[in-house]
């Protein structure tokens, strides 16, 4: 599969049969080596064949495989047109997604409570492979309420306060979800994990304002340089991870009806407009609601031990999820469409100006988080206007080694031992976890923004250190 330079942040893949669009991807010749090795470029190819897709197929600076669509893909495709909505684009940890959280209290504060705070964090934030939660929904309906009301409904409940709701992604609910088509299966996944961070690259950061690079954004979002800021990092949990496995499933049988024939099988796909795909939508904004809710607990919990160990507030800087199908209007060829993008371990990044954000960041555009790897820098960047990939950006560092080769690179004590070396606290759910999760797994997240940026996806408005981090 040859990439062809376009320029130095831009390179293509030609369309050829069965390709309906080019493939177009973000990146730098210093990035391209370390994803080459695996498959991304086959699926970004892959990608380009579904029925009613537009423009192009889109891979972010942190691209690297996944499930059908390579994580870090960007598609979308025409409503009205007999375009589809595949749950590989949007992958198995549905709308998971960063929050930002602005604290009272500045890094040089930090040291006189940092173990205080850092174990009652610890102690406070359920995570792992296994069950337990924040909050424990009483029954069923408790849960319908939640896929229906996501955040609004956990704040309706306590769990925070309406300014949050403004500065979350659609106000921090789905208006369209449909607990109806959300299995008694992900329901019992999904039951008791409302309020926790899960596995994997999952996690809890305290950080710090080390770098700010526009003064007025970053005063608009609420941040400082030197100010501490929690970064929260975790999705739908069990419940999401069944609902795209019952809707692939769904869609493989469907598929022969619709005609539709895709290279990947795990390109499942069904047109938007029949029982199969709207199906899936109303499943999957249940489960963006779910994952929005789930954020928001975990702000309240982390919001009482700032205020008990330190005396501080938290505020809400911004949610944004990166693993969502999402209607949308675009121009394609000098027309406004409608749109299914599909963004999978990508962001929406919306420019200034646009109608759907808040009135206190719609002069300056919508906060966008890309957390790097375990102990290294993270950025808040911003939408710029005239983005390409219908104002989409990256959303981490990429992985450049499987968790069975992180595994096997280091051990978790040893790497825990270095972090905090490094002045940086480590509250872990396991050493196997930890190791994982080496930043040696990762490409260098300053090397990917300098490429979304040169890229024109967004732009960058501050850099964030770790300070401790809690794990999952």
């Amino acid at each position: 599969m040859e990439l062809v330079e376009e320029s130095p942040y831009r390179f293509r893949i030609d369309r050829r049969d069965p390709m309906r669009v080019p493939g177009v991807v973000f990146a730098s010749r210093a990035l391209i080596p370390h994803v080459d090795e695996d498959r991304w470029p086959q699926q970004v190819a892959n990608v380009a064949t579904l029925p009613g897709i537009v423009d192009a197929s889109y891979a972010m600076p942190d691209v690297h495989w996944g499930y059908g669509f390579p994580i870090g893909g960007v598609a979308a495709t025409d409503v009205a047109a007999g375009g589809v909505v595949s749950p590989g684009g949007v992958g198995f940890d549905i709308s998971c997604g960063v929050r930002l959280l602005a604290a009272d209290l500045d890094r040089t504060d930090l040291p006189r409570v940092r173990d205080a705070l850092m174990d009652g964090l610890d102690a406070a934030i359920p995570r792992g492979m296994g069950r337990g939660a924040v909050w424990q929904l009483a029954d069923r309906a408790e849960l319908d309420a939640v896929l229906r009301g996501g955040s609004r409904y956990a704040v309706e409940r306590g769990h925070g306060v309406p300014r949050d709701l403004a500065r979350c992604e659609d106000a921090g609910v789905v208006d369209d979800a449909d607990p109806g088509q959300v299995s008694d299966r992900a329901v019992q996944r999904g039951q008791q994990q409302v309020g926790s961070l899960g596995s994997g690259n999952h996690f809890l950061e305290v950080q710090a304002v080390d770098e700010v690079h526009d003064e007025a954004v970053a005063a608009a979002f609420g941040l400082r340089a030197g100010q501490v800021v929690v970064m929260i990092h975790c999705g739908s949990r069990g419940l999401g991870h069944q609902i795209c496995t019952d809707h692939v499933r769904v869609m493989e049988r469907a598929m022969p009806g619709h005609g539709i024939e895709v290279p990947d099988r795990q390109l499942a796909c069904a047109p938007l407009r029949s029982p199969q795909g709207r199906a899936y939508l109303g499943a999957m904004a249940a489960a963006a609601n779910y994952a929005r809710a789930n954020r928001q607990v975990l702000t309240a919990a982390a919001r009482r031990v700032f205020a008990r160990t330190a005396g501080s507030g938290l505020h809400l800087v911004y949610d944004v999820s990166h693993n969502l199908a999402k209607i949308e209007t675009h121009g394609v060829d000098g027309a406004d469409r409608r749109l299914c993008v599909h963004r999978k371990g990508a962001t929406r990044a919306l420019p200034p100006g646009h109608p759907q954000l808040p009135a206190d960041l719609r002069a300056v555009g919508q906060p966008v988080f890309v957390p790097g790897s375990m102990g290294t820098a993270s950025y808040v960047l911003t939408g710029v206007a005239g983005a390409p990939a219908f104002a989409s950006a990256c959303h981490g560092a990429g992985r450049v080694r499987s968790r069975a080769q992180a595994g096997k690179s280091v051990r978790g004590q040893e790497l825990r031992r270095d972090l905090q070396a490094r002045g940086i606290a480590v509250r872990g759910a396991s050493w196997r976890g930890l190791a994982e999760e080496t930043p040696q797994a990762y490409k260098d997240v300053s090397a990917v923004v300098d490429v979304a940026e040169a890229a024109g996806l967004c732009r960058r408005v501050a850099r964030l250190v770790p300070l401790g981090v809690v794990k999952g």
